[in-house]
């Protein structure tokens, strides 16, 4: 089944935030982080390509076990990280990219995770999902990060368009209304787990259903 839809207007994107907002009102902006947690941030989110989040954390939690800097990663061997981070999956090429990643992060940044979205996208192995949530979740800024749940929610509803998730980034940034930046993402994430499911979207219980600008083509 394929999806056609159209953009919301202004006043629409702030009324399904609102809802949101309302009906899930446990959900709360992140905090803050910085320092150190900034750079276990970044290598978390690069092991998460592909991953189940069990999976995920399992690996970062062999990974930081074994080291937490960049210069701890760069001393081990090939085989000490691609046993710590097998769990993730695609562990050869995840190695690599965290080995160049940290590479760069010394010889281009001083060792500091940069605090904006250019810096961070110069990363090896970083896009610009990975660096919005760290921007994001880490350093508290008002960036909605973009991953398959919010792509989709998006899309379907009528808040962003994109055929990839970046795309659908960047129309949403466009567009976002600034009174929701904060909780945006978790707000659109749990949409996307609880109704707007990728297979089987419990439409009928959907609290957007009259906003909602998706119409099903056979």
């Amino acid at each position: 089944m394929g999806y056609l839809s159209t953009m919301l207007s202004q006043d629409e994107m702030t009324e399904v935030f609102t809802r949101l907002r309302a009906a899930r009102p446990e959900i709360q902006p992140p905090e803050a982080k910085g320092g150190r947690t900034a750079f276990r941030s970044v290598v978390s989110c690069m092991l998460s390509a592909q991953s189940l989040d069990r999976n995920t954390a399992a690996a970062s939690r062999a990974l930081f076990a074994l080291a937490q800097t960049p210069e701890g990663i760069l001393a081990l061997s090939d085989d000490q990280i691609t046993t710590a981070i097998r769990p993730a999956g695609l562990y050869n090429v995840k190695a690599r990219n965290l080995r160049k990643m940290c590479r760069a992060l010394l010889d281009d940044h001083g060792g500091a995770v940069p605090r904006d979205r250019r810096g961070l996208m110069s990363l090896p192995g970083v896009g610009r999902k990975c660096a919005d949530i760290v921007l994001h979740f880490t350093f508290g800024q008002p960036v909605v990060a973009v991953d398959t749940h919010v792509h989709r929610v998006c899309n379907r509803v009528g808040l962003a368009e994109g055929k990839t998730e970046a795309q659908t980034a960047a129309s949403l940034d466009a567009r976002m209304p600034d009174a929701f930046r904060m909780e945006a993402h978790l707000l659109l994430l749990d949409h996307g787990k609880r109704v707007c499911r990728a297979r089987v979207p419990r439409c009928g219980d959907c609290l957007l259903a009259d906003l909602c600008q998706v119409a099903p083509m056979a």
